[in-house]
């Protein structure tokens, strides 16, 4: 039969629907206990000053901010890596009770983290089924994870977004039943 492809990465171009597709899938599958994060946009007066992260849990942490201090930067934005890392260690990936782990996302930002990046090898070669939302360009982390043998990988376009859903929502409990 061959290897269970038990980590399913979603892809796709900036501001395709990529979180809002998590945001579903953590909704839709929420009496399966995942946890994780996803990213939101914080915007002051319209504008886009930088990217907060969500626990599943209700947890809030700081990715960027044009306003931050840090020598870590991605585009505009500078990469507050002391926030995130306590951020991501809030987060009981590795509690046995945990079966799925939802990540928003496997970016340019986040793999500035040496401690990401680790966490992410891990959690990959775990037991556990991952969601994971994955830049659609790349190089180190990226790409490696992309050409593992163990994923399955979702291209989301504004015409397939719906139907992608239903069937990574299908995949997922198919898993984890």
């Amino acid at each position: 039969m061959g290897l269970t492809k038990k980590n399913i990465l979603i892809t796709g171009l900036p501001g395709v629907g990529k979180t809002t597709i998590i945001k579903k899938l953590s909704e839709e599958l929420r009496k399966f206990h995942p946890v994780g994060f996803y990213t939101e946009e914080i915007r002051e007066k319209g504008i886009r000053k930088g990217f907060k992260l969500i626990g599943l849990d209700g947890g809030e942490g700081i990715l960027s901010h044009v306003d931050v201090k840090s020598t870590y930067t991605v585009g505009k934005y500078k990469v507050d890596i002391n926030s995130f890392e306590n951020f991501i260690d809030s987060i009981p990936f590795f509690d046995h009770t945990i079966s799925f782990i939802i990540i928003d996302e496997i970016g340019k930002m986040e793999c500035l983290s040496e401690k990401f990046t680790k966490l992410m090898k891990v959690i990959l070669d775990s037991e556990k089924l991952v969601a994971a939302t994955i830049a659609l360009r790349g190089i180190g982390l990226i790409e490696e994870i992309k050409k593992r043998d163990d994923i399955k990988s979702f291209e989301i376009t504004p015409s397939n977004r719906e139907s992608i859903l239903f069937e990574i929502l299908s995949d997922v409990k198919r898993l984890l039943t």
